[in-house]
């Protein structure tokens, strides 16, 4: 779905926040998670210098009593009546010590993507898109950030630095603003969803999908858990 006039579908009807409901909750982890990967940045001296310490993979980013950072929570459902309008400000994305920041990224559709390289060293930013057009383009040091949109749902886009193989990123788009990616306390909430059925997703790049029936009545505030079984990664 394109967004038109900084909006989505804007034939359609806002919701009506007066029955507006919201589910909340947190993504764990069930079971160990996998050792994080020193990277070895040693050939990028300008970027090797910036960590204190190694850096390490983000494959898996768990925090206390289990909970799981870079899951995209979104909801999924019939929002063909509804007008959503686009966020005027871009989301963003930087090259920063050799990594991107954030990791995960979500942005609706049509909204601009501003990408930034903070690094002394070339970078180029490959995303592997299959429902939007691919791209790859190249940022040296001080250059301008570049800006790209997307205007299609797809969840989710795997952002690759041909450069540096260590890098990457995914970038997830939604067609709707009932989304969310969780930090590292794991925690999720979508405000402002009119009544009705739904289905409530989480994806996590190692892990997968998980999908769950939800209903939201008028006014009405859920709260879910939703469980990911740890396994180790197959490279």
């Amino acid at each position: 779905m394109t967004a038109v006039n900084g909006a989505i579908n804007p034939s359609g009807r806002p919701v009506d926040a007066s029955t507006a409901g919201s589910v909340s909750g947190t993504v764990r982890l069930l079971g160990m998670p996998p050792s994080k990967r020193e990277i070895n940045m040693a050939a990028v001296p300008n970027c090797s210098k910036q960590h204190a310490s190694p850096a390490l993979t983000e494959e898996v980013v768990s925090g206390k009593d289990g909970t799981l950072q870079n899951v995209i929570v979104y909801l999924k459902g019939d929002f063909n009546t509804y007008s959503f309008e686009v966020p005027q400000s871009p989301a963003s994305l930087d090259q920063n010590g050799c990594i991107y920041k954030p990791h995960v990224i979500a942005l609706m559709a049509g909204q601009a993507l501003e990408v930034t390289n903070s690094d002394q060293a070339t970078h180029n930013i490959h995303s592997l898109a299959k429902a939007n057009r691919p791209r790859n383009d190249s940022q040296s040091p001080g250059a301008k950030p570049i800006f790209q949109s997307f205007s299609r749902q797809e969840i989710a886009i795997q952002v690759k630095c041909n450069v540096h193989p260590w890098m990457k990123a995914y970038i997830a788009v939604l067609s709707n603003p009932y989304f969310q990616v969780t930090g590292d306390d794991g925690a999720f909430q979508i405000k402002n969803v009119p009544p009705g059925k739904y289905e409530l997703f989480a994806w996590h790049e190692l892990y997968g999908t998980s999908e769950q029936p939800l209903t939201i009545g008028p006014q009405e505030s859920k709260t879910v858990t939703i469980i990911f079984k740890g396994k180790e990664p197959s490279d």
